[in-house]
Order: structure tokens, then sequence, then C-alpha cells
């Protein structure tokens, strides 16, 4: 081999490794400090909001549980209640003994006591809060007696406007999604 060809693949694994001990100091000395997508939506934020829900009515649960041989978001031990995000999971507890609770990603935590097998308290302790499924018709912009066609428009028409493909902002976004579950469920 040539003298040059072999300084330069010196050279080039040189650098190479200099590049790979600059990035990896950098990502130890200065860590993100940006929560993941996981954690501020979709499944790692229900178990937040689900978690929260739990708690506040005093439920004790166990997180990340088997059930039947299925992995379970949560499982509620004195109630023999188990809740998943998994639909296949579901129908395989639901066949048991064992009531299963399926949450869609876009339902919002608080409304999983609707779903529960059991009476669960109303948690709004502050007078001047507004009621979750006004607060959904609000966002949507249609009054509490509307149609569900009229809240299926409304939606149609606000995700429009702030659909993240269309310069909206995705938080609102995810609120309108959230308002339109709530508004539905409520109307259905």
């Amino acid at each position: 081999m040539p003298e040059w060809l072999v300084v330069g693949l010196w050279l080039s694994v040189g650098v190479g490794v200099l590049i790979g001990v600059i990035f990896v100091a950098g990502a130890r000395l200065y860590p993100s400090e940006t929560p993941t997508a996981t954690h501020a939506t979709g499944e790692g934020r229900r178990r937040i909001e689900i978690r929260q829900y739990l708690s506040t009515i005093g439920e004790e649960f166990a997180e990340d549980h088997f059930v039947e041989g299925q992995h379970v978001a949560f499982y509620l031990p004195e109630r023999d209640v188990a809740i998943t995000f998994d639909a296949r999971a579901y129908f395989r507890i639901e066949r048991s003994s064992t009531f299963a609770v399926l949450v869609e990603h876009e339902m919002p935590g608080m409304h999983l006591g609707d779903r529960l097998p059991f009476e669960t308290p109303d948690i709004r302790d502050d007078e001047d809060q507004l009621d979750p499924t006004e607060a959904a018709f609000a966002v949507l912009g249609v009054s509490r007696g509307a149609t569900l066609s009229e809240v299926k428009r409304a939606y149609r028409q606000k995700v429009k406007e702030v659909h993240p493909d269309h310069g909206g902002d995705r938080e609102e976004f995810q609120q309108v999604r959230e308002a339109y579950t709530a508004a539905k469920n409520q109307v259905s």
C-alpha cells in the first residue's frame, strides 16, 4: 500500500475517534433537559393522568403488572381490575374473572372513573373549576345540548384551525382531540 493511503486511513480514524469523544463528553457535561415525546404526549401522558386520578380517589394500584399472562398498565389488586392501553390484552383479560378496562390514547385520565366497575368519588374540590364536560363543549365552541353531528362538525372545523400540519400548536390540537372525545361520549 502506498504510504499516503495508510497515513490518510490513520488520520481519518483519529478524527472519527476525536469527534466521538467530543460528542460523548458533551452529552455527559450538558445533558438534555427536555422531556421525551413519550412523557409529554400519548401513552406517557395518559399514564401520568391515570396515576394522578387513582391517587386522588385513594385507590391502590400497581403499574406495569402482569394479569392473566398479559402486561397491563395499571392493576387495582383490591378490586381485581386491570387497566390497559392494548386492545389485544383487553380482550384476553376480558375472558377471565378480572374486570378489564381499555383506555384509548386520546381519552383524558379524568374519564377513567366512568369506565371503572365501582363507584368513584367526585374529585372536584374547587367550586370555581369548570366541569370537564362543560370545558369540552366550550373548547369545541358548541352548546352542551349539541347533537352528535354538531359536535363532529365543530371538531372538524376546530382541527382545521389548530392542526400542527397547518401551522397550529401541538398542545392545542391535543386539547381539541380530548374535548371531542369527552363531548362525543357525553352526547352518545
